[in-house]
């Protein structure tokens, strides 16, 4: 019998479940949606959603980030980063474009990056 290869699907989603507690790094090719406790880093080639009742305590890596519960940490979202009404983040965020709902918690710095803004003034 010949070992079939697997190969990832950026579009899968990987969920953590309410009730699940994860204790270490978690690392996906795709996205994840967290609506348990994840004390750890997270690292995703895709995005990462976390739930109302989710949590994470660690630094977080992926193209887009949506917060619904709470971030203990830093967040590198490469594209997008969003925390909607009534979430939580007390840590830094490094992204292109920030979105804070009305009603979100943020405690921390943020860092705009990608097309930088030249001083003119030379």
């Amino acid at each position: 019998m010949k070992d079939k290869k697997i190969t990832p699907d950026k579009n899968e989603v990987t969920i953590i479940s309410a009730g699940v507690v994860i204790e270490g790094k978690v690392a996906s090719s795709g996205n994840i949606r967290i609506d348990g406790i994840i004390n750890g880093d997270v690292n995703a080639q895709g995005n990462i959603t976390v739930g109302e009742h989710g949590q994470i305590k660690g630094q977080i890596n992926a193209d887009n980030v949506v917060v619904g519960g709470k971030i203990f940490g830093t967040v590198n979202a490469k594209e997008k980063f969003v925390l909607e009404s009534n979430s939580i983040l007390n840590g830094d965020v490094i992204t292109k474009i920030l979105v804070i709902s009305p009603g979100a918690k943020f405690n921390g710095n943020s860092k705009m990056s990608g097309n930088e803004i030249q001083n003119t003034s030379d």
